[in-house]
């Protein structure tokens, strides 16, 4: 049996910093908004949800942020994460193409999310906030608050989307494990999440409804802040990481990129793999396409506008320039839940508009047979966020069957689907569906765009 070729970094060679993209892009992103007034909002905007070092971060033009030896010591239990090259799935495959598959879902809490989660539990502590508050999707990202705030002696308090809390009840689970209080979301704890029940009792909720809840607790409670696992500018710099280690690892492989694909819901994990590659990219040393892949049924790049909207549902966020397909857009409740999220990243948004990144969509169907396709042959079971992104290697390296071109392709496996095996047995027994997303579900959300700006 051929051996499993993997591409490990010594721990002496961790990146010691992460990277800002914005430092090095032709423009800089447009700011959030005020709501109230329409100015851009400042750091005293900020204070009541974020601790001020990570409102630095947010805002910073500095090209590279030290991480803290206190971070670091953390990130050692499973970083450097390794590079794999899927030998046994080009081989089911027949193309000539190589592919690599950067895996993250090594980590406590199984995914690349703590990459994350720990600095913001950390920045925190460090200030003397006592408790957080979140929303998450799948319950990747906060099964990773929860692990990090256990660290940092923080409490907890998460909204979990409700069609993931019935469909992952483990996830539920590990959070609580780590000491975390989660609600379904909508719940009746919120003024938010009453709003939506009167209207939608049977409401299967989503990213931006959990949003509101958590942003209503944490401003109310003046030692709470809110924690956001994905969308904002310093979060996606945490997730650089991936990318830098990617870097080094590749070229210890002695290849570079042409393709390089990730799934994209909020975009943490895409702009965590991409940045690094982009400034590359940018600086004429390297050449890749660069691909973001959505779901189908939330495809805020592919058939979303790109417009100033709230980040949440009730509207008490800032006005965030990103594409959208409307903060009322409530999606299917497809397996991939990490990816259910009406908005993009601002940052990735304007990138895409800089013409530097593409994105396609991919139906969850698909998705799920590229994701038994590759557990057959690599062995590692991909929750359902990253299957998007393995569809689209798989379909690119059909194609290079096709044409006979050897290009090098590049992916995150951002976590494990042991947590989400349910989902793979409604796909294995013929229950899954691919529910069409009508224009006019699309039209009628995007009326309810913020008016004037």
């Amino acid at each position: 049996m051929e051996r499993q070729v993997k591409y490990l970094l010594p721990e002496s060679e961790m990146p010691r910093h992460w990277y800002n993209v914005i430092a090095d892009l032709p423009s800089p992103p447009p700011p959030p908004l005020h709501p109230g007034t329409g100015q851009p909002v400042g750091p005293d905007d900020l204070a009541p949800l974020f601790p001020g070092a990570l409102i630095a971060q947010e805002v910073t033009g500095e090209r590279h942020v030290a991480i803290p030896d206190e971070v670091l010591d953390v990130y050692r239990l499973w970083r450097p994460t390794p590079l794999l090259r899927a030998r046994r799935l080009e081989r089911d495959l027949g193309t000539p193409a190589r592919i690599y598959y950067k895996y993250e879902g090594g980590s406590p809490a199984g995914s690349h999310k703590p990459n994350t989660a720990v600095p913001q539990a950390y920045y925190n502590a460090a200030e003397g906030v006592t408790k957080l508050t979140t929303e998450t999707g799948a319950g990747q990202w906060g099964s990773a608050l929860a692990f990090a705030s256990a660290v940092f002696g923080l409490q907890l308090e998460v909204w979990m989307v409700r069609a993931s809390y019935d469909q992952k009840p483990y996830r539920k689970l590990l959070m609580e494990t780590y000491g975390a209080t989660v609600h379904p979301s909508p719940s009746p704890v919120t003024n938010a999440g009453r709003a939506v029940l009167a209207a939608h009792p049977d409401s299967t909720g989503s990213l931006g409804i959990a949003i509101s809840e958590a942003v209503e607790m944490a401003a109310a409670d003046p030692d709470t802040r809110y924690s956001l696992g994905s969308v904002l500018n310093h979060v996606l710099m945490h997730q650089t990481i991936i990318g830098e280690e990617a870097l080094k690892q590749l070229a210890d492989a002695g290849d570079t990129p042409d393709v390089i694909v990730g799934c994209t819901g909020g975009g943490s994990n895409f702009g965590g793999l991409a940045f690094p590659f982009l400034r590359e990219k940018l600086a004429g040393r390297i050449n890749p396409v660069i691909r973001a892949v959505e779901p189908a049924a939330c495809p805020s790049f592919t058939r979303g506008v790109y417009a100033y909207d709230f980040g949440d549902t009730a509207g008490m966020t800032p006005l965030l320039k990103m594409h959208t397909l409307g903060h009322e857009f409530i999606p299917d409740p497809i397996h991939a839940g990490g990816l259910r999220y009406h908005g993009m990243s601002p940052l990735l948004s304007h990138i895409y508009e800089l013409g530097l990144i593409e994105a396609v969509a991919k139906p969850q169907s698909e998705c799920f047979a590229a994701g038994l396709r590759f557990a057959r042959t690599e062995g590692i079971v991909p929750a359902p966020e990253p299957t998007h992104a393995v569809a689209a290697c798989i379909e690119e390296a059909l194609r290079c069957k096709e044409t006979g071109e050897e290009k090098v392709i590049l992916t995150a496996l951002c976590g494990h689907g042991l947590l989400d095996l349910t989902a793979y047995g409604d796909y294995m027994s013929g229950q899954m569906r691919d529910l069409q997303l009508s224009d006019k579900a699309i039209e009628e959300a995007l009326a309810g765009l913020p008016a004037g700006v």
